[in-house]
């Protein structure tokens, strides 16, 4: 399965960060790899949450999920 499949089926699931995508499907560039998605048709919204580091410190992150 390539990380495209990967990323697809996992967004059927519901939405994803970058640091999921690194943990559970092993994807490093998330975004390159949502780019890939929509080239080939596929509806992908990007939305930019707060999350705690592992510092406890608030940063923003891309959130990606499949369109509804």
């Amino acid at each position: 399965m390539t990380q495209c499949q990967r990323l697809l089926a996992r967004l059927e699931r519901g939405p994803i960060t970058p640091m999921d995508a690194w943990s559970e499907l092993g994807i490093y560039r998330l975004a390159a790899r949502v780019a890939d998605l929509k080239d080939a048709g596929h509806k992908i919204v990007k939305q930019t949450v707060s999350v705690a580091n592992r510092f406890g410190e608030s940063c923003r992150v891309a959130r990606y999920s499949l369109e509804k």
